[in-house]
C-alpha cells in the first residue's frame, strides 16, 4: 500500500536535528511505526521480536546497536530501555539517535528520568482530512492566521458522504476500505480495548463489560463537557453502578492508551464578570470509535443528524489538532457561566491565537460569525491580543472572508 505523506513527517525531520531522540506518541494503528520506519535506518520491534528479551536480560545496550536513527518500536514494553537510551545518547553526544514509538504511556516510574534535553516528544493522531486526501489544501490554517486572501471551488457534500468519513476515520489501514470493513475494524479496536488494553495498562484485571459500556458513554457524550459521575451513572445503568473511583480509573487507562484526548478549557482575561468553565470537553483520538463502540453503521449515522454533528465537530478538532501541531499550536475550547460557548480556540506558542466555530451546513454560518464576534469582544485586550483569526468551519460551500472578517472554511479544503 502506498505510502500517504503525513504532517508528522516534516515534526520528525525536526525533533531529530534538536534532540538526541524522539519519542512518537499515539494510540495504536495511527501510523506511528510506518511514519518512523521511513525515516529510521534501522528498527527493533520490542512486540515481535523474540530476541529483544533475552538483549534486555543480558545487556539492554544489545539492543540500541545499530546505525542511527534506529527505532524502537513499541518500547513501552520494556520501559528500562528508556534510561539505557538515555545514557548512550549522553555517550554519543550527538543528535537523532534514537526513535521511540509507543501506543501506550507508561508509569511515571518508568520515565523518572525526563530526558529534558535529550528527548523531543511528539504526538501522533489519526490522518487529518488533508492527509487523507479528502481536503483539497487549498486553504491552510497558517494563511487565515496571516490574513492572507484565500478562495475555494465550492465543495461536494451530501449527509451520506460526510457519514461514511466519518466512518473510516483516519486509519492509516483503512486506506481504500468501505465503511463496512471500517464498521468492523473500529468495533474489533473498541473490544481489544476493553478485554485486554485496558488491563495491560492499568495493570489488574478489569470487568471487560463495565469498560465497554463506558467507552459507549464516553461515545454517547462526545464533543460535550459530560462530567465523570454522568459518564459513570450513564454507564451503570438502571441494574448496576459504576462508582467515580472505578470510573476515573477507567478514563485514565484509556488516557494512557491515548484512545481518549480532552480538548481542555481556554482561560483567556475577559471583560465580562461571568466566571469561566473549565471542565474539558470529551473527544476520542478518531471519531469513529464512538461508532464502533455503540454500533452505528455510516447508513445508519446518516439518520441521526444530531449525532452525526457531535461527529462532525469532533472530527473539526482533530483535524485542526493535526494541522495547528505543525507548528507547535495547541487547541483549546471556551465556555464561561453565562452560557457563551466557543468549539475550539488554536493558540500558538508566540501568543497567536484564533477562535473557531463548527457548523456542519452554510445556513448555521451567520450565527456562528455573530457569537464569534460577540465572543472577541468580550477579550480584555489589554492582557490578552486581539485574535487574529475568527473562522466557521462547515461541512460544505466554499471558502471565503466575510464583509465583518469572519473567515468561512469547509473542511474539505483545509490544510495545515
Amino acid at each position: 500500500m502506498a505510502y500517504y505523506p503525513r504532517i508528522a513527517d516534516a515534526v520528525l525531520t525536526k525533533g531529530l536535528t534538536s534532540s538526541g531522540a524522539v519519542l512518537i506518541e499515539g494510540a495504536k494503528g495511527c501510523g506511528k511505526t510506518e511514519t518512523a520506519t521511513r525515516t529510521a535506518k534501522s528498527d527493533v520491534h520490542f512486540d515481535t521480536d523474540p530476541d529483544v528479551a533475552i538483549k534486555m536480560d543480558i545487556d539492554p545496550n544489545l539492543v540500541l546497536n545499530g546505525e542511527a536513527p534506529r527505532l524502537l518500536d513499541e518500547w513501552q514494553l520494556f520501559p528500562r530501555i528508556w534510561d539505557f537510551a538515555r545514557r548512550e545518547i549522553d555517550k554519543r553526544k550527538k543528535k537523532g539517535q534514537f526513535i521511540l514509538t509507543g501506543s501506550a504511556t507508561p508509569d511515571e516510574q518508568a520515565r523518572r528520568h525526563s530526558g529534558a534535553g535529550r528527548f523531543s516528544v511528539m504526538r501522533m493522531r489519526p490522518m487529518s482530512w488533508f492527509e487523507r486526501e479528502w481536503s483539497s489544501g487549498e486553504v491552510s490554517l497558517k494563511s487565515i492566521f496571516d490574513g492572507d486572501a484565500f478562495q475555494s471551488a465550492s465543495t461536494d457534500f451530501s449527509i451520506e458522504g460526510l457519514s461514511e468519513k466519518i466512518a473510516l476515520g483516519g486509519w492509516p489501514g483503512l486506506i481504500g476500505e468501505n465503511s463496512a470493513a471500517a464498521f468492523e475494524f473500529t468495533r474489533n479496536y473498541v473490544t481489544l480495548i476493553a478485554e485486554v488494553d485496558v488491563d495491560r495498562v492499568s495493570e489488574r484485571r478489569r470487568n471487560s463489560l463495565k469498560v465497554l459500556r463506558f467507552i459507549r458513554s464516553l461515545s454517547r457524550n462526545i464533543s460535550t463537557e459530560a462530567s465523570v459521575r454522568a459518564i459513570a451513572s450513564d454507564a451503570g445503568g438502571s441494574d448496576d453502578t459504576l462508582d467515580n473511583e472505578t470510573a476515573s480509573a477507567y478514563l485514565q487507562a484509556l488516557e494512557r492508551l491515548m484512545v481518549t484526548e480532552n480538548l481542555p478549557a481556554w482561560n483567556p482575561h475577559i471583560r465580562s464578570s461571568a466566571a469561566l468553565r473549565k471542565s474539558p470537553k470529551r473527544h476520542f483520538c478518531d471519531p469513529s470509535l464512538a461508532l464502533g463502540a455503540l454500533g452505528i453503521t455510516a447508513k445508519k449515522l446518516a439518520s441521526d443528524l444530531n449525532f452525526l454533528g457531535m461527529l462532525f465537530e469532533s472530527v473539526v478538532i482533530r483535524d485542526l489538532r493535526v494541522y495547528a501541531w505543525a507548528d507547535g499550536g495547541s487547541v483549546s475550547h471556551y465556555r464561561d457561566a453565562s452560557g457563551h460557548e466557543v468549539d475550539a480556540i488554536i493558540e500558538f506558542p508566540d501568543g497567536n491565537w484564533g477562535a473557531f466555530e463548527v457548523k456542519m451546513g452554510m445556513g448555521a454560518v451567520d450565527q456562528a460569525a455573530a457569537n464569534l464576534l460577540a465572543f472577541a469582544e468580550k477579550i480584555d485586550t489589554s492582557k490578552t491580543p486581539a485574535a487574529s483569526a475568527l473562522c466557521v468551519i462547515t461541512g460544505n460551500g466554499f471558502a471565503h472572508r466575510r464583509s465583518d472578517g469572519v473567515c468561512v472554511i469547509p473542511l474539505a479544503t483545509l490544510r495545515d
